[in-house]
């Protein structure tokens, strides 16, 4: 469908420059569709049905959390599902849609870790992209815009160029599914003349400056657990005479310090390549806005933080000593202690990202930015996003907090 074409749609932004975005409920999608929003764009956000609530409800409450107003005739929400022809919808509703969309921001994604959900997560992050391309195509856009993992890369080592993956190995199921669906669309918008950006982010937590966020997983999930586990021994020396906190070593010490000791065990030594929201949508918009040829981008930092580092921020921010980071293949042969127990089982899936040796080239991503750099994940940093993070129960209550 050409440019003209448009003209003649129906009544939803007919002839309007507008953006589709996809997963617009989640973390990353979330804020893109706000700053979109925030600048002026018109935006169509794509999204399953659910029975629980209406995907409008669902990005209205997102608004609010944002600060913005509805933006009436600057954006819709069209319910649709992807593993059906036409995206689940009507010819017309269809045809209408084709025709006001100029570029698609595909957000939306199954992150799952586990080889138990293997067939769901390739279903969402692969097998969704069939009518996704298709109603690309035929909307004509002119660009496609993909976010990815800058951990699709796979089991590699040393520098990763931001180039397609040409790894067979992978830390886990979600890895090898992005994997998989970079080479399909590109593959795809090779073959259709469609513009491509493929954005790589790597571990992005929360703003910045703010400490605000919706989603607290990846460096949140170690910290809530070590909380957790404080709190059991407090409890016990408090309450109940100390008698399992005296058999693990564990104890008050001054300014109601406690020591914990507590092993966290890593494969290998490396660090955690962290980058906070605010910087992620700031370069994702400079490189939708920016660029005019396509190309992979990794939104990573080229200063990792040593797990060490992340460690003492963490002990400081809940008033505890004794946390030990344990480098090697001793996990499976040395005895734990009851904590040392609880905490390596809740961290098991992020393990292999808190020791990674992987770096990531970025020439692209700088020609985009003009070098611009990344926040660095300070205590000051760590302490807004962990306080966020406590004051919206990790996540338990995450909407009704920041306004």
């Amino acid at each position: 469908m050409t440019r003209t074409e448009k003209k003649g749609a129906g009544a939803m932004l007919a002839g309007k420059s507008t953006v589709v975005i996809t997963g617009a409920t989640g973390f990353l999608g979330s804020h893109i569709m706000a700053s979109m929003l925030e600048k002026g764009r018109r935006v169509i956000v794509l999204g399953r049905p659910s029975q629980k609530e209406p995907l409008r409800d669902r990005v209205e409450k997102l608004l609010r959390w944002f600060g913005i107003t509805w933006p009436t005739g600057r954006l819709y929400t069209v319910e649709s599902d992807f593993l059906k022809p036409r995206c689940g919808l009507p010819p017309e509703r269809y045809a209408e849609l084709c025709a006001a969309t100029d570029q698609i921001i595909h957000c939306a994604s199954d992150t799952s870790f586990f080889e138990r959900g293997r067939a769901r997560v390739f279903e969402s992050n692969v097998g969704c992209l069939k009518e996704l391309l298709e109603f690309a195509s035929a909307s004509g856009v002119s660009f496609f815009h993909y976010v990815s993992t800058a951990y699709a890369a796979g089991l590699v080592t040393g520098l990763c160029p931001e180039k397609l993956p040409a790894a067979s190995g992978f830390t886990n199921v979600y890895e090898e599914s992005k994997a998989l669906a970079e080479k399909v669309v590109t593959g795809y918008c090779s073959e259709n003349s469609i513009p491509l950006n493929i954005l790589r982010p790597s571990i992005v937590y929360g703003d910045s400056v703010t400490g605000r966020a919706l989603k607290f997983n990846a460096l949140y999930l170690p910290v809530k657990s070590l909380a957790h586990i404080r709190d059991i021994y407090l409890n016990d020396i408090i309450n109940h005479g100390g008698k399992k906190s005296r058999e693990c070593g564990i104890r008050l010490g001054a300014a109601g310090r406690l020591l914990l000791p507590l092993r966290i065990y890593l494969p290998k030594s490396g660090s955690v390549n962290l980058v906070p929201v605010d910087y992620f949508v700031r370069t994702a918009l400079s490189i939708i806005e920016k660029t005019s040829h396509g190309g992979i981008y990794h939104i990573t930092t080229d200063a990792p933080s040593p797990p060490e580092t992340l460690v003492a921020f963490a002990e400081r921010f809940l008033n505890i000593c004794g946390v030990e980071i344990v480098c090697g293949n001793s996990y499976n042969k040395i005895m734990r202690n009851p904590p040392e127990e609880l905490f390596n089982r809740f961290i098991e899936p992020y393990r292999p990202y808190m020791s990674d040796g992987r770096s990531f080239e970025r020439k692209n991503t700088d020609a985009a930015t003009g070098g611009a750099s990344v926040p660095a994940c300070s205590y000051e940093t760590f302490g807004r996003c962990m306080e966020f993070a406590v004051a919206a129960d990790w996540g338990g209550r995450v909407l009704d907090t920041g306004q």
